[in-house]
């Protein structure tokens, strides 16, 4: 029987969003877009993730260009990931005002390793949308503000959430 960390891993490495979406919207994929995300991710998930408990399950909003857009972790930037979490990404640096606060409230609860020993967070679309602005410079973007951008991406959604139901 694989553990949690392992079928994340797995799910992760796999993720590839390929569907059309209306004119100016992309999406960010860390696991292919920046190997060291890859490294950070797979030992993010080994580090709070190597057993087979059951958690409660977290849905967020998909993941912002600064946060798990370029960590592969979701809510978590990269000052977050190396100061709280103790791993460290070389090639990109973030600050993401999410992660500010779910690293807060994990603090509240008790520590990440009782936060994650409790609870797993991800999203209906675990990658990072963005949206082109009118100076022609991406700005984080989510499935539900545009009606035509969340019926893209709504397949996929359902597909993702019904891989990962059996983690929690």
């Amino acid at each position: 029987m694989t553990s949690i960390a392992e079928q994340v891993i797995c799910f992760n490495k796999k993720l590839n969003f390929s569907g059309p979406l209306p004119p100016g919207f992309g999406v960010l994929n860390p696991f292919s877009e920046n190997a060291e995300a890859i490294v950070a991710m797979e030992q993010f998930y080994l580090k709070f993730y190597s057993d087979h408990n059951i958690r409660k399950f977290i849905v967020g909003i998909n993941p912002s260009r600064h946060g798990a857009g370029l960590t592969g972790v979701p809510f978590t930037d990269t000052k977050r990931l190396d100061k709280v979490c103790g791993i460290q990404m070389h090639t990109v640096s973030s600050h993401e005002i999410s992660s500010v606060f779910m690293y807060d409230m994990m603090e509240q609860y008790g520590g990440v390793d009782k936060f994650y020993s409790r609870f797993y967070i991800n999203s209906p679309f675990p990658l990072a949308i963005v949206e082109a602005s009118a100076q022609h410079k991406w700005l984080n973007a989510n499935y539900y503000d545009d009606n035509a951008l969340f019926e893209a991406v709504k397949p996929f959604m359902i597909k993702c959430l019904a891989c990962r139901s059996p983690l929690a």
